[in-house]
């Protein structure tokens, strides 16, 4: 079937925004300093999976569009905001204040400009505690196997990326947990796409964490992810990341690191 493109002058308006996913569980105090951030002109969807701090009010008092996710998990979360979504383009942002999302600026920038199908931010820490030993070294060890997969030398995992949203939806993500985040780079990798990663500076986080606070959140963190790379790669359809591009016709995936200007 001959593959239908469109003009950038009769492109649909919404194809030029961005929506900003921000998975929210009890982060009500976090929440105006992330909503401060995000930058004029675009979409902060704010998915409640289930706060009981009044953050979906919070949320929606300080301009956010809030969607409601009952079934627990950060996968559930992220993708209910990517279901919700409507601009072409998508980020996501974890909500607890730890990552700033006016620092996706240049990931939209590098997907729209055709220079990268999904960005990544790799976090450094900027005070000590902003990421736990455990952590590191889980997130490390995922990186590892993450080469041996699919041939990506990534350097983190972490939350802050951007990507467009219909060839997103099209890698036909299923994981539901914490190994949401990798499912995406690795399918995004066996589809052919271009992978970028950046250094992002990374806070302590406002509150308590869910997942990677303690050796057990990190320790399921890391089984729900050893799952999404024990599955073999499977025959997928062409991807489309923009009108005429189709990722899976460009040789390699490439990784760089550094902040894009």
């Amino acid at each position: 079937m001959r593959a239908v493109t469109t003009s950038p002058r009769t492109e649909d308006p919404r194809a030029s925004g961005v929506d900003v996913i921000l998975p929210c569980l009890n982060e009500a105090e976090a929440l105006p300093w992330v909503l401060a951030r995000i930058p004029e002109g675009w979409r902060a969807i704010v998915v409640d999976n289930g706060s009981t701090d009044g953050s979906a009010r919070r949320a929606r008092a300080l301009g956010a569009t809030v969607v409601h996710e009952e079934r627990r998990g950060f996968g559930a979360a992220c993708h209910a905001g990517l279901t919700a979504a409507t601009a072409g383009i998508v980020c996501f942002c974890d909500c607890d204040a730890s990552l700033d999302p006016s620092l996706l600026r240049p990931f939209v920038r590098e997907v729209r400009d055709g220079r990268a199908d999904l960005v990544l931010g790799r976090r450094r820490p900027q005070a000590r505690g902003a990421w736990p030993a455990h952590a590191r070294a889980g997130n490390l060890a995922l990186a590892r196997m993450l080469r041996r997969r699919t041939g990506l030398r990534l350097r983190d995992l972490g939350p802050l990326r951007t990507a467009r949203r219909e060839p997103l939806l099209a890698l036909g993500l299923t994981d539901r947990r914490s190994g949401y985040p990798l499912q995406m780079v690795v399918r995004a990798a066996d589809a052919g796409w271009r992978i970028t990663e950046h250094d992002v500076p990374y806070l302590p986080r406002t509150g308590a964490s869910k997942v990677t606070g303690t050796w057990r959140g990190t320790w399921q963190a890391v089984r729900d992810m050893s799952r999404v790379l024990a599955e073999p790669a499977p025959a997928r359809p062409r991807t489309r990341t923009g009108p005429g591009v189709d990722v899976n016709t460009r040789m390699g995936t490439g990784v760089q690191g550094g902040t894009p200007q």
